[in-house]
This record gives structure tokens, sequence and C-alpha cells, in this order.
């Protein structure tokens, strides 16, 4: 089979396994981008989250992670929800409601990459799901399926920007998308402006260590720096903010994924209920939750804070 039938195999199997968008780009090493992400970390917008600056190599050189790598196949998978919290409840971001996406995509793109094998032949790849040194999102537009947003997240044209990204880098030449050369941000700054904690610097450049999910997920600290007292309206794990208020936005539509289905505890409970929660309920509601990241002893951090304001 030739390049471009290799080519159309991946992005049918792509969708046949549950992503919604398909991309691919060359394996080349990423120059411009290990420059911006070492002024990055330089200035200490990683906060405490060191490991970020663990295997810089790794994170602009497919080939290290891949020996042999000629492709870099990257998905989105869609999770905005078709159901809203309840108004007042502590909130919680929406990539969240449902099941750990780490688990659910890992497993899908298993399922790609065997299929892939199956189809075209024994094909050494990897895939990585967020957890994993690599630049999803500097690949998914290299792959053309969106630009970053002054917020930095991937948009796209289509559905906004409520999407998981993954990665799949494989050992076989294919044929690459054009890069997704314009920004559709336009003069607009609602990101900006709505941005609680002035996270979102110019040249969309943002500051993690100010964010509200790094605070209610990321920190390992028992304590909340006072200087944001009143700043994190109602958000106890992660933030939607600058999505919520992204034009873009309102073409999402909800995901036809089973195992995002929100939990009914997310969508339901009361502050009170929340703080009446014992570490065994915790652990019993959210075994499969992205909550278990910042686990019970983080859940009643924020909800404290909350409490501050």
């Amino acid at each position: 089979m030739t390049i471009e039938q290799h080519t159309d195999i991946v992005k049918n199997l792509a969708i046949q396994c549950g992503f919604s968008f398909c991309g691919i780009a060359r394996a080349v090493k990423l120059d411009d981008d290990a420059r911006r992400l070492e002024n990055w970390l330089s200035a200490g917008r990683h906060g405490s989250m060191a490991y970020m600056e663990n295997h810089f190599d790794m994170r602009i050189d497919p080939t290290l992670l891949v020996p042999g790598a000629k492709s870099v196949i990257t998905v989105l998978k869609n999770y905005y929800p078709s159901q809203a919290q309840q108004p007042g409840t502590p909130q919680v971001s929406k990539y969240a409601y449902g099941a750990d996406y780490h688990n659910v995509i890992r497993e899908q793109l298993n399922s790609f990459l065997q299929l892939l094998n199956n189809k075209i032949g024994e094909i050494n790849g990897r895939g990585f799901v967020d957890s994993a040194p690599v630049l999803e999102r500097s690949w998914a537009q290299k792959s053309g399926l969106g630009w970053l947003g002054r917020n930095g997240n991937l948009i796209t044209r289509q559905q906004g920007s409520f999407f998981f990204i993954a990665t799949l880098i494989v050992d076989i030449p294919l044929q690459p998308d054009a890069p997704f050369a314009k920004d559709f941000c336009g003069s607009c700054t609602r990101c900006i402006d709505a941005c609680p904690t002035e996270a979102i610097l110019p040249d969309k450049v943002i500051d993690g260590s100010k964010c509200i999910s790094y605070f209610t997920i990321e920190l390992k600290d028992m304590l909340i720096p006072s200087e944001m007292e009143g700043k994190f309206s109602n958000w106890m794990f992660g933030c939607d903010t600058c999505q919520d208020v992204c034009p873009w936005n309102r073409f999402s539509q909800p995901h036809n994924e089973p195992h995002f289905a929100p939990i009914p505890e997310i969508l339901n409970l009361s502050t009170r209920q929340w703080e009446e929660m014992t570490e065994e309920s915790f652990r019993t509601i959210f075994k499969n939750s992205a909550l278990k990241r910042t686990k019970f002893k983080g859940i009643q951090r924020n909800l404290k804070f909350l409490q501050q304001q």
C-alpha cells in the first residue's frame, strides 16, 4: 500500500476508535517550542510542578520516545457534557465529570495501535495521554487540528476547545497535514478579561502558578496562598472560566462517550454534603475519577478555602 492509503486507514480507524478528529505531522524536533518551554520554565510559570522540568529533550524530540519515529498522529476526544452541575454547588471542571480520561483514552489508543498493526503491518509506536513528556498542543497545531488560543488551549473551528488531546508516535511515514496557520482569536480578549487570578498573560503565555486549576489540583501544600482569597468563584476542582467565555465554544457539542457520563454526585452534591463526606465515601464514589489526583485532603482543603471567600 502507498503512504496515502496508510494515511486514509489511520484517519478512518481513529474515528472508529471513538476519537473526534485526527491529524498527522512529521516526527521532527520542535526547536521553536523548545525555546518557549525553556523560557516558561525559567520564569517559574510552572510553580511547584517540578516534574515539568524533567525529560526536557524528550518533550521536544519524538525520536527519543519512539526510536525511528516518522510520524506523529494527534487525536482529539470530545468531553463537552450535556448536563450541568446544580447552581450553587462546588464547581468541578467539565473534563472531570466522568471517568478518568487517562484510563479511557489510553485503552482507546492501545486499540487504535493494534488495529493499525492488523491493517497495515507491524508498527512500532507509543500512545501518550497528558501524563508523558509530549507537547500535545504543539503537535495538534502542526497537524492542522486548530490553533493555540490566548488561554493556552487548542481551539478548533468546528467545535471549540472542550477536547482531550492524545498523541500516537509511530515509525512509519504518513502523509502530513498542513499546520494550522491562522489565529482566529483576532482581537478578542474575553478569556484574559475573565480570568479571576490573572493567570493569562499576553502573547499566549499562561502563568500556571496563578491558575485556579493549579491551586485546586496540583498544589500539594495544605494552605492556598491568602492573596488568592476571593478569586476562586466557586471552583473546587479545576476551572473552566476561560473556556466558558470563549466565543468559539458556542459551537461545542455534547460528547457521546459513555465513560464520560457525569458521576451523579458531581452534578448534585451541595456544599454541605461535600463537607460532610467521609474519606471512605470519597474513595468509593470517585475510585475511577480524576478527582483522585487531588485526594480527599485536597478536596477538603479546597472547600475550606471557598468558605473563606
